[in-house]
């Protein structure tokens, strides 16, 4: 199967007794929270330690601090979510369930919604990076100056792709970071964050980098940095220092049992924003490099058949009919060691770096094939994405089967080699999720009759009475899954 549809699917990791998952820092709100203090403990007294002959000089915070922190901003935003509602009922209340059970086609009412994020300042007249998911669904964008004064702000463009996103607002002379790259950076390095974590304003902690070009469950295209920066709710959209008081990253996730720090945070290389801030500052949108192929990890077990010396590459799993790929001579089988000069050690290196090439660029690959290198050059096509919103199953629908889904796009037919499908973008609490049914599958047929849109589903799932069997397409396989409908 395709990676579109791979990454979808099989970058789910489970972990006993709690589940590991990743999560925005910057968060949306509802009502109020309290926060209690620290219980305080009494001290604990210990045997005095012998200093040893050398001391180690740990890096001193406070110069990037002093610096950089004027540039660092809050960004606070408010907007509307549609939630199905009974006027004058609590959702929390019991009752509110008992009717949302017998009358389903609830109204639809808006609730009031905040969030908080951080951002920094690239330009003296007011551009800022922050977070994609940070302003996503707002309304109105406030920005908050470390000196107090309060912008509201224009969202230039956003990019989900790589979750970055520009804001403007009208000011002049306001200090900026210093950018650095995250090519100069290395493992065990010490790094800096400084924002605005539960609205906190101006918070600075601190770690080292614990990995570079990390891959992220559905985060393809960019190779995050892992550090132990303490990062929590509100830091999303805050920059990383360097100990020379360079950006090198934009925080962006945490990896956490909680929901909240524990040791694991992620930040997009620094070159990456400012790529996609240039794109969307120049042409209000992002153009991406695409290659027309499904790739996948290569194991030691599958280096070994192949007769490579080390599981390094990408292995080629399927490619694209009249694609980029099939037009340069790519094979399935075939294993990408090199790409446009750059080695591959993993499979999740090749997304980005395609992504990175300028559409109807030519550019040089090396493959190993038949155990032999091979050189091809393949001219890189524009990535195209789905220009309208997914088309959601009618209210009605929804209450049946509890899932989102819409057409799969021509690109995304050509590369699963399906004629039609409706791809399922959400599940809800409903028969679907209770049979198993997840983000990412394709619904082929309701009871063996095929459907190819909403309108569709909708009949088929209206003539099949409260039992149905649908076909579904996960990964590379087709499967049955019976659904029982409420």
């Amino acid at each position: 199967m395709q990676s579109f549809l791979q990454s979808r699917l099989t970058h789910w990791v489970t972990v006993p007794l709690a589940v590991a998952a990743l999560f925005g820092a910057g968060y949306w709100i509802q009502g109020n929270a309290l926060v209690n203090h620290a219980q305080a403990t009494a001290p604990v007294s210990a045997k005095a330690i012998t200093a040893p002959s050398a001391y180690i000089t740990l890096p001193n915070f406070a110069s990037i601090a002093s610096s950089q922190g004027a540039a660092v901003v809050n960004i606070s935003v408010t907007g509307t979510v549609k939630t199905a509602g009974i006027p004058g009922v609590d959702p929390n209340d019991p009752m509110f369930e008992l009717f949302r059970r017998f009358q389903p086609n609830l109204p639809q009412t808006e609730t009031p919604m905040n969030g908080l994020g951080s951002g920094f300042i690239v330009k003296s007249d007011g551009v800022i990076l922050t977070n994609a998911h940070v302003v996503d669904k707002a309304d109105v964008v406030t920005v908050k100056l470390s000196d107090k004064r309060e912008f509201q702000a224009r969202v230039i463009g956003v990019d989900k792709l790589t979750d970055v996103a520009v804001l403007k607002i009208e000011a002049k002379d306001l200090p900026i970071v210093h950018i650095g790259s995250t090519k100069n950076s290395n493992v065990g390095d010490w790094v800096v964050a400084i924002g605005s974590p539960f609205g906190f304003d101006n918070t600075v902690t601190a770690g080292i980098i614990s990995a570079k070009s990390r891959a992220l469950p559905d985060e393809g295209y960019v190779p995050f940095l892992q550090t132990d920066v303490a990062i929590n709710p509100g830091n999303s959209g805050g920059p990383l220092f360097n100990l020379n008081g360079e950006v090198i990253g934009i925080n962006s996730q945490i990896y956490s049992r909680s929901g909240g720090y524990q040791g694991l945070s992620f930040a997009i290389p620094i070159d990456v924003a400012m790529g996609i801030e240039q794109q969307l500052l120049e042409k209000g949108k992002v153009s991406r490099g695409r290659l027309g192929i499904g790739v996948q990890s290569i194991n030691q077990d599958l280096a070994s058949s192949f007769g490579l010396q080390s599981p390094s590459g990408a292995l080629v799993s399927n490619i694209e009919k009249n694609g980029p790929a099939d037009k340069a001579g790519l094979e399935p089988g075939d294993v990408i060691v090199k790409f446009n000069g750059q080695s591959i050690d993993r499979s999740s290196d090749l997304p980005p770096m395609v992504a990175n090439v300028k559409p109807g660029s030519t550019v040089s690959m090396e493959v190993w094939r038949n155990k032999q290198l091979k050189k091809l050059s393949v001219r890189i096509d524009e990535m195209q994405t789905a220009q309208a919103g997914p088309a959601v199953v009618p209210d009605s629908q929804q209450s049946k089967l509890g899932v989102s889904v819409r057409p799969l796009t021509s690109q995304e037919l050509a590369q699963t080699q399906l004629k039609q499908g409706l791809l399922v973008e959400e599940v809800a609490k409903g028969p679907a999720a209770t049979a198993g049914i997840q983000p990412g599958d394709v619904i082929l047929a309701v009871n063996g009759d095929q459907v190819k849109n909403v309108s569709q589903l909708h009949d088929k799932l209206s003539q099949n009475g409260k039992n149905v069997a649908l076909l579904v397409m996960r990964g590379d396989s087709k499967i049955y899954v019976p659904v029982k409908i409420s």
